[in-house]
């Protein structure tokens, strides 16, 4: 007979055991992939913010060279760098409807993969009050 050994034990996981860690990884990952997405949807909103508020400047700029903001009309995507660099996530306006000789609302509208993930937020607009829709939680 052979001489039995209690000290040598068998190593290693079960294959019970890495199931269970593989899934407890998967939910894991999806719960950061979820975080991770909507915190891109909410930088690129921001960014767009950012453009709308660079338009509206660039609007009172017209209006203390002419006081009229009546023959106003956003710069060229390829002039205005932030709304290049967006044109892929948002559309930029400036609806005639809206613009008068002392008065415009620069809107920025969600298109794409951005409108899905931040529906509560897809149309923004800034006035030359200053005034920025939608109010709740998007600015």
């Amino acid at each position: 007979m052979w001489p039995r050994n209690n000290s040598l034990r068998q190593q290693g996981f079960t294959l019970i055991e890495l199931i269970v860690v593989v899934a407890i990884v998967g939910v894991l990952a999806r719960i950061a992939y979820a975080s991770y997405t909507s915190s891109v949807a909410k930088s690129r909103r921001n960014a767009a913010q950012g453009c709308l508020m660079e338009q509206a400047q660039y609007l009172e700029r017209i209006y203390t060279t002419n006081m009229s903001y009546a023959s106003a009309a956003l710069p060229a995507a390829s002039a205005q760098q932030c709304q290049a660099d967006l044109s892929t996530y948002y559309s930029f306006s400036l609806p005639a409807a809206s613009l008068a000789a002392s008065a415009f609302a620069v809107k920025a509208s969600a298109i794409g993969t951005q409108a899905t993930k931040d529906a509560s937020c897809a149309t923004m607009a800034v006035t030359q009050t200053g005034a920025r829709t939608p109010s709740a939680n998007c600015w």
